[in-house]
């Protein structure tokens, strides 16, 4: 919950991260990579059409990007899918390595990988869809709907603070040892766990991925709906979507499903371990030291859970067209909030070039080369992820994994530099 992962991989650093008719389709597959490509025999288009409509090159089979991606698979950097979408058709999609090394099972299309903080927005369309309803308001205070918060928090910080991730909060470290054994205790950790956040800042001030911020608001939709967080997400986001290979799915499942991703961890001693098989290793990366995904029964209220790709396309397509939210709250969802400046911490930090940064509700967006990139990535010990979508030119780029040691900032920027021309 309070993961020091990738926030935003358009801008990244190791602690944090749609509209659309196209390309036809022809599948193929060979070396373990599964590519989808344009089909002969298309119908001649007006230029201009033709111009609005174009591909570039470095986004089509063979391309720049899928050379890249290849050549990180082939040196094992890199064990995943990574998709392209323009206007509803997949111009570009790529398996490789294995999903279930012991097994023996590929990655492909159909596997759902850990998505860490890729996840997260999926709380803020929950709550922007009471908000839609009229059950809960942004400018609820966290008091308005929970109780056992101090009273600054409970009186002084409302729900856009929670999402906008300017809540002033401070949360204490998690306990990153503790195996969990069932839903119950996960759910009563993480409240008991929101409610010792600490303001240490006026509410406004922006904070480093505090985990209450993702945790109180999840909360707050239990509170409201008299479901679980898990329930409500599924049945109204994922369902919604058609994302029928998503889920927050438990321990015993991700052990015994061919379709789950297994996280594989890369320890000191250079050996990659298998994060559900091995509970008691964990990750030596320093910003995320001895933590283990696989020690969760669940992932927390608000936070992560398991997706495809072609899933995590439908996701960003309904996000915006109306599927999930009414369009005027999903513009409140994505539109810019606050200025991030180009050097710092968490959400701050960017190590792909952009024209200017925002922070939104719980995903970053960014201007580059003139035009908006929407989305979010998270990093788990075992696990990269990223969705983005390109409103202006019907893009959606994808890439799921289950290596942690990847170059996972240059692929992102590899993927907005084929689709933008950003050189």
């Amino acid at each position: 919950m309070n993961r020091r992962d990738l926030t935003d991989v358009r801008g990244v650093d190791r602690r944090r991260l749609l509209g659309w008719g196209g390309l036809g389709v022809a599948g193929v597959t060979a070396a373990g990579a599964h590519l989808v490509g344009a089909g002969p025999g298309h119908a001649a288009v007006a230029p201009a059409a033709a111009a609005a409509d174009a591909v570039p090159p470095e986004t089509r089979p063979g391309g720049a990007y899928d050379r890249y991606v290849a050549k990180l698979a082939a040196e094992d950097k890199f064990s995943g899918v990574v998709m392209l979408s323009h206007k509803g058709r997949t111009v570009l999609s790529r398996s490789y390595g294995m999903a279930d090394k012991e097994k023996g099972i590929r990655n492909h299309e159909g596997i759902a990988f850990n998505l860490s903080s890729a996840g997260k927005p999926f709380g803020a369309v929950a709550i922007l869809q009471l908000v839609q309803q009229g059950k809960v308001r942004l400018w609820d205070t966290v008091g308005t709907h929970l109780t056992g918060f101090p009273k600054e928090i409970a009186e002084q910080v409302t729900v856009h603070h929670l999402l906008s991730g300017t809540s002033g909060l401070h949360t204490p470290p998690e306990d990153l040892q503790r195996v969990f054994q069932s839903r119950e205790e996960v759910r009563e950790f993480y409240g008991q766990w929101a409610r010792r956040s600490k303001l240490v800042a006026p509410p406004g001030t922006p904070t480093d991925h505090a985990g209450a911020e993702v945790a109180i608001p999840a909360l707050i939709v239990e509170a409201v709906t008299g479901t679980t967080y898990w329930e409500y997400v599924q049945q109204h986001v994922f369902a919604r979507c058609g994302m029928t290979g998503t889920g927050f799915y438990t321990r015993p499942q991700w052990l015994t499903d061919p379709h789950i991703a297994h996280s594989y961890m890369r320890q000191s001693d250079g050996s990659r371990v298998d994060a559900v098989r091995n509970l008691d290793k964990g990750s030596p990366d320093p910003h995320q030291l001895g933590k283990n995904p696989g020690r969760y029964f669940i992932d927390p209220p608000g936070d992560a859970g398991f997706a495809t790709a072609p899933d995590l396309v439908r996701f960003a397509h309904a996000l915006t067209d109306g599927t999930l939210l009414d369009r005027p709250y999903a513009e409140v969802a994505t539109a810019p909030k606050a200025p991030l400046a180009p050097q710092g911490g968490g959400l701050t930090t960017r190590a792909t070039p952009a024209d200017a940064s925002f922070a939104t509700y719980t995903m970053p967006v960014a201007l580059v080369n003139g035009q908006w990139v929407k989305g979010r990535a998270g990093v788990n010990p075992g696990s990269v992820a990223s969705w983005n979508i390109y409103p202006y030119t019907g893009w959606v780029g994808i890439v799921v994994g289950n290596y942690d040691d990847v170059p996972f900032p240059q692929i992102i920027q590899q993927e907005i530099q084929a689709v933008t021309g950003r050189p």
